[in-house]
């Protein structure tokens, strides 16, 4: 079994300002092995009722090269929906040491010393297995039901077993037939797998790979010293050199020491006997991929679009500080181990894609996984465990492909109608602060929906400045007549929305508590623990927090009750913070590997909020169950694949109050299309972004361009939300002068203009998992130059166009329409008809117009243009 290193990076205050990729094991790159004897060169094989599986090879019966499965469905017999690379493994196994550096909330998952690499594999059966009830299905049905769960299958499934092993391999002729039979030497280490593929539904067929542990019987074990292991060696610093050459960036060589398998029989003095002590927890996954496919989804990715050409892991964190633009990213870094981020890190995570060749495949289970995209013709997916489950999609667009998908992992409900009836205006400063706010905004006219009030627990100064209370009760003090504010603007329809997480902070010093939440927790013994059984103390910012055990269900009741506190004062919604930090070292009550339950955390922690919401809509009345402007809603920022079916309202974190591509206004677009894609069909950014730096040398500070740029932006989003970030008197805010304030008001009532479309959106996305804002390719997947795009521009639904400005001092734009077929488009501040399909065009967006379009003849467009005009905001 390979070991396990967690190194703590917490209070290392002075780091490498460029770290280096996270070390992992090269592509892996094997043959398959079978025979034409056994398997003819062209053979079908039913899966369920709607799939069959090909397997063929050369015409000419050559072995090793032209031997490739294949799987299609009925309805289009010709187009594979998945397939393997001729000739190449599509399964291998290993066994790797894996160490892990954290650092409040970041995480670098490193592959170390390297065990055992079975690359090559042989295909000795493939079998159709109908229910075994008699005949010769009886002991493969035996075989199947110990290594898989037959409950739920749909029979015929496909079962392919064989063998994954370390060792080369040649041709021969021994075999006295003119087969070209293969054959392997005797190697040193060989592994059995099962490849089960059943039929899920009529759209969807499910894969499962499982091994047994390695059978290691003519090996020797030779030490690093010798030439065998420093062959290995230098093989791997080749790869890790190719890598260099392929990504751009100075990784370090890779390093193999401890044993490895040797194939020679001959060991050197002082080699010992290969035992089986190794147990497989590296599995790859390989299979064929297209020159030009384009890549979508991956959950909220902020840096990429098409991620083709990428390594895409696949682990739930903090995204970083800068995600790579500069000089944040090289700051952020030096003072704090890997807070700069990456392109690949990201709050929201999911092993899913589809591609514009219509391919689609997600993982299950919470493993952590790396999508390696970097080869032109295939996929190879690392996970880290013994084994690996997921499903294979068909569909005949972006569209049906998303409604597959989200059929499987669950979709959002449908939101209260408050929430999206006007704007949340966040803003902090106690209940005088509120009511002053509300009288200025009421002058202004602004259609408000609801206050956002995160600092009702109070605020602490830390050495970083002003921070929140993580101890979940009002201050009485900050917020003095709590419950008479919350009435007084529940009078005039606006809801008051909170703030709270699954971590606790020791309220000892806070001098107005009346609860310790923290306390509380620790005396029922609910906390995550440590090796040494107490309460694990996680590091965050300037102070130390416990974090709540979710697979604990004392904790789940319990943090119920302190929902059900804040709701009954009058609350209505709450930001449910984090959810990406539990220590990979934890110990839960659940027992489960934390590695795993890692990923698996932000999914508990939407479930215990999404089950509170509906235990109190069971114990309304009646008339409060029917009144939707008394519902409850809560929104998330990290979550995993199965998140949407649990939290219907997503916002995207903290960007960086700047202009920037990986972290900024631009990664805002990227995260909400390809969340979108990735079935979080409800998502939304702070306007004007959240992190701003103050200091010397490096200064961020939201502009009031920029602030104004992001609410045209927001209002064609879900929720028109702001958020005046972590250095408020650093920024410039919606209620800063009269310019931002007449904006702000302007853009709330373009958000409310569409409200009756956004109704209709949130129902569908309901019914069939797609998204309000949409990357254009998922309405137009032939158009080449739709599917390049990016940041530049989304749609709302179907029908209307949004083209932001995202650049500092611009005032035009490009426009590309789309291929449709007799489509136009109607700019909506102009009346300008754009009726040339595939061309771009170049308009003016000056502050407080942004670039936007309905579709010509469109109800919606028609109904939107008509309600901006009674807005007296068109003419």
């Amino acid at each position: 079994m390979g070991n396990f290193k967690v190194t703590k990076k917490h209070h290392k205050h002075l780091n490498n300002p460029f770290p280096s990729a996270p070390n992992h094991i090269p592509f892996r790159k094997g043959t398959v092995f079978t025979t034409s004897a056994a398997h003819p060169s062209h053979q079908l094989y039913p899966i369920g009722t709607d799939f069959q599986a090909i397997w063929h090879s050369n015409e000419n019966g050559e072995t090793g090269s032209g031997w490739q499965i294949s799987i299609h469905h009925r309805l289009q017999p010709q187009e594979p929906i998945w397939s393997t690379v001729p000739g190449q493994a599509f399964v291998s196994a290993g066994c790797a040491d894996t160490e892990v550096e954290e650092s409040r909330g970041s995480f670098a998952i490193h592959d170390r010393d390297v065990h055992l690499l079975c690359d090559h594999q042989s295909v000795d059966e493939i079998r159709v297995v109908d229910e075994p009830d008699e005949g010769d299905n009886v002991s493969w049905g035996l075989e199947l039901g110990e290594k898989f769960d037959l409950g739920g299958l749909n029979f015929p499934v496909l079962l392919i077993t064989g063998s994954v092993f370390s060792s080369k391999s040649r041709k021969s002729d021994e075999s006295g037939g003119d087969e070209g039979f293969i054959f392997v030497e005797k190697h040193s280490v060989s592994v059995r797998y099962w490849v089960l593929f059943d039929q899920k539904n009529s759209n969807q067929i499910g894969f499962h790979v499982k091994f047994e542990k390695p059978d290691v019987q003519h090996g020797t074990l030779r030490s690093s010293s010798n030439w065998y292991s420093r062959g290995w060696g230098l093989r791997l610093r080749m790869g890790r050199i190719w890598e260099k050459k392929w990504t751009g960036w100075c990784l370090p060589f890779w390093r193999t020491r401890g044993f490895l398998a040797d194939s020679s029989p001959e060991g050197t003095e002082g080699s010992d006997k290969m035992e089986n002590c190794f147990e497989i927890n590296r599995v790859w996954f390989t299979y064929s991929s297209e020159d030009g496919e384009r890549f979508y989804g991956f959950g909220e990715q902020f840096s990429h679009i098409d991620l083709k050409g990428k390594r895409v892991p696949i682990f739930t964190q903090e995204q970083g500080i800068g995600r790579g633009d500069q000089p944040i990213t090289l700051a952020a870094n030096l003072v704090s181990y890997r807070a700069g981020g990456n392109s690949g890190t990201t709050y929201a995570p999911s092993p899913f894609y589809m591609t514009s060749k219509m391919k689609s495949l997600y993982l299950e289970g919470y493993n952590y996984s790396v999508f390696d995209l970097r080869r032109k013709d295939r996929v190879q997916i690392q996970i880290h465990g013994d084994s690996v489950q997921g499903r294979i999609l068909y569909g005949r667009s972006p569209t049906e492909l998303i409604e597959a998908y989200t059929w499987s992992i669950g979709r959002p409900s449908v939101l209260p109608e408050w929430i999206i009836s006007g704007a949340v205006a966040g803003m902090q400063g106690g209940t005088d602060s509120v009511r002053l706010m509300l009288e200025r905004l009421k002058s202004y006219d602004v259609p408000i929906c609801a206050f956002w009030l995160q600092d009702w627990v109070g605020r602490r100064e830390t050495i970083i400045g002003s921070q929140l209370w993580w101890n979940w009760e009002v201050d009485a003090e900050r917020y003095w007549g709590w419950r008479e504010l919350i009435k007084d603007l529940g009078n005039q329809n606006i809801k008051v929305m909170t703030y709270c997480n699954p971590c606790l902070a020791p309220a000892d010093a806070k001098p107005n508590f009346r609860r310790n939440l923290f306390e509380e927790a620790k005396e029922l013994d609910i906390l995550v623990k440590n090796k040494e059984g107490g309460p694990y103390m996680v590091p965050n910012t300037a102070f130390d927090v416990g974090m709540l055990d979710l697979t604990h269900p004392d904790s789940r009741r319990w943090f119920k009750g302190i929902l059900m506190d804040m709701v009954s004062d009058g609350v209505r919604g709450w930001m449910a913070d984090f959810g990406e930090g539990l220590p990979v070292d934890a110990f839960l009550y659940s027992g489960e590997d934390p590695v795993s339950a890692h990923n698996r955390y932000p999914e508990l922690w939407a479930q215990i909020n999404r089950e509170f919401v509906e235990e109190w809509k069971s114990s309304c009345g009646e008339s409060e169950k029917e009144a939707t402007d008394e519902s409850l809603v809560f929104f998330m920022r990290a979550g995993f694949r199965n998140s949407p079916m649990w939290c219907a309202l997503f916002w995207e974190g903290d960007q960086m109050v700047s202009w920037q591509a990986h972290d900024g206004i631009k990664s805002a677009v990227v995260g909400l299309l390809s969340s979108g894609i990735s079935g979080y069909a409800f998502n939304h950014s702070d306007i004007g972004g959240y992190c701003a730096v103050n200091l010397p040398i490096i200064s961020y500070k939201r502009s009031e361009e920029l602030l104004l740029r992001w609410m045209e932006f927001s209002a064609f989003t879900i929720v028109f939300r702001t958020h005046e970030g972590n250095k408020p008197s650093c920024n410039s805010q919606f209620y800063s002068n009269h310019r931002t304030l007449w904006h702000f008001s302007r853009f709330a009532k373009v958000y409310q203009a569409w409200k009756f479309y956004r109704t209709q959106l949130v129902k569908e996305a309901s019914e069939r998992g797609l998204p309000v804002c949409r990357h254009l390719f998922l309405h137009y997947p032939n158009d080449k130059r739709a599917q390049s795009l990016s940041h530049q521009q989304f749609l709302v639904g179907t029908e209307i166009l949004v083209v932001p400005i995202l650049d500092k001092g611009k005032k035009k734009v490009k426009a590309y329409f789309p291929m449709g077929e007799n489509e136009a488009w109607l700019h909506i501040w102009t009346g300008k008809l754009y009726s040339q399909p595939g061309r771009e065009a170049l308009v003016e967006a000056p502050l407080g117009h942004p670039a936007a379009f309905v579709k010509a003849g469109s109800t919606v467009g028609s109904t939107f243009l008509e309600n901006l005009k009674e807005l007296n905001l068109v003419h």
